[in-house]
């Protein structure tokens, strides 16, 4: 016999009954407010097709990294979960994939991907039955047959839960042709781009040299030379803004800076090209890019996001089979007092720049991101990201954060996700927590109630906004129509 689904409707408030009941007021306050979501990785595709998802595991199970990468733990193959090689098409019975995922769902206990889905089942689905190995076919096939209905196309997915602006991220050599395509049909202000220019920035990747080659064939520009390959990044940055983009993106492994006499900048430079640079040199010159592309911002007005801290694809063998971004990156500690000097140094002190640093490292929150932020006028701090966008990882943010940073001197929340479904999930578990931590500040007469009324919308709405650099009102005021 199947279990009920059910999600409390106080579920993540405080626990006492004067801290719950004004946790539920202040959630309920924003719970409708239209979803700013200024950096995810969903794919642009999606949009500009406008397609049917073929059936529940490509929609929910394929995407998520979140799930493959606990599978994976567990040693299901990610080919029976219908991940393809690269280069090849999966062969594996999509329903076979997702009754695997069902038998083996209790494995997400406790973790935010049990409650991301499951408000998925109930809230988006109106599922009503626990997800076992018993309901697996039942899920499979009401979420496929709602799949397949005009009402769940991708663009009536960002309608139905009123998802007013949306980022995607394109590494710096993709032509966008999705975005020229939005742009044509009237999505451009709504559905926009990314600015992630890792493949020509990272000297230690194995295709940087070819990549440096392809910026120079797309730009026309020289980027042999020190001056033609700075020239190309700016056209490539132009390109990005003219299909949307407010924001650059970049993952580099540590958060490490410099500021390098030009001279030598172009040395690193050719000594990359050529090869023969060393792990370190390579990582100066990784740090003298993020300068570099600080500056650029103070010329084009595009925010920079830095998402350091995770040494990507970890498994050599599982990244040579399936490619990046498949679950396989794992957090490692970085420090930012010493590694972002060299370019506030430059920058810092000037507020044209919106510079939003996120971290792995918790241990840094409290230590050295809430002071930097708290002091420096170009920078916030993005929400906890990845490993920490649980309802433990948030409170923590707030607490270590708080104060000394402050509410203002922190980006709001974005939901950094792969999986399009996920996206109200997580925001609806970031707005509930906040109302929680307010609340919390409220009971214990640390601020007044109206002044927590006002937090959770600037933490919901304007935050974001202003850090992102879009406009507030006109994106409430579009949503609502």
């Amino acid at each position: 016999m199947s279990q009920p689904l059910r999600l409390h409707p106080d579920r993540f408030f405080s626990p006492d009954n004067a801290g719950r009941d004004l946790s539920r007021r202040l959630y309920q306050s924003v719970a409708d407010l239209p979803i700013i979501s200024p950096h995810g990785h969903t794919d642009p595709s999606w949009f500009s097709e406008n397609r049917n998802f073929s059936n529940a595991t490509e929609c929910l199970v394929v995407p998520d990294h979140y799930i493959l990468r606990m599978l994976y733990s567990q040693g299901i193959p990610l080919e029976a979960l219908g991940v393809a090689p690269k280069g090849e098409v999966s062969t594996t019975d999509p329903r076979k994939s997702w009754s695997i995922f069902a038998e083996n769902f209790n494995l997400f206990l406790g973790t935010p991907s049990h409650i991301w889905l499951n408000h998925v089942f109930s809230e988006v689905f109106g599922l009503t039955a626990k997800l076992t190995a018993e309901t697996a076919d039942l899920y499979y096939d009401a979420i496929t047959d709602a799949l397949h209905t005009d009402a769940y196309k991708p663009r009536a997915i960002l309608d139905k839960f009123n998802v007013a602006f949306l980022a995607t991220t394109e590494g710096a050599l993709d032509t966008l042709p999705h975005h020229g395509k939005l742009q044509a049909e009237g999505l451009g202000r709504r559905i926009v781009t990314t600015f992630r220019p890792d493949d020509v920035l990272d000297a230690s990747r194995a295709d940087f040299v070819s990549n440096v080659e392809k910026l120079g064939e797309l730009t026309g520009e020289a980027t042999s030379s020190w001056a033609g390959y700075l020239n190309a990044l700016r056209a490539r940055r132009a390109f990005f803004r003219k299909h949307g983009a407010t924001a650059t993106d970049h993952g580099h492994p540590t958060p490490k800076t410099a500021n390098l006499e030009q001279s030598e900048a172009r040395a690193l430079f050719e000594l990359c090209l050529s090869g023969a640079a060393s792990a370190s040199e390579q990582e100066m010159f990784r740090a003298q890019m993020l300068t570099e592309m600080a500056k650029m911002s103070l010329d084009d007005g595009l925010v920079m996001q830095l998402h350091p801290g995770s040494v990507r694809n970890h498994n050599p063998g599982l990244f040579e089979r399936f490619g990046a971004d498949i679950g396989a990156d794992i957090p490692q500690q970085v420090t930012y007092v010493d590694a972002l000097k060299p370019l506030l140094d430059v920058v810092g002190q000037d507020n044209r720049l919106s510079l939003i640093v996120f971290t792995l490292d918790e241990s840094t929150y409290s230590r050295e991101l809430a002071p930097l932020a708290g002091h420096y006028p170009c920078m916030r701090l993005g929400p906890p990201w990845w490993f920490h966008d649980s309802p433990e990882g948030m409170l923590r943010f707030r607490k270590h954060v708080t104060e000394t940073a402050g509410f203002y001197n922190t980006a709001g929340f974005n939901d950094d996700t792969r999986a399009l479904l996920s996206i109200p999930a997580r925001h609806d578990l970031a707005r509930r927590m906040d109302a929680r931590f307010l609340s919390d500040l409220v009971i214990e007469h640390r601020i007044d109630e109206e002044d927590a009324f006002t937090l959770i919308r600037d933490l919901t709405v304007n935050l974001v906004c202003e850090a992102y650099r879009l406009n507030a009102t006109d994106i409430v005021a579009s949503a609502t129509k």
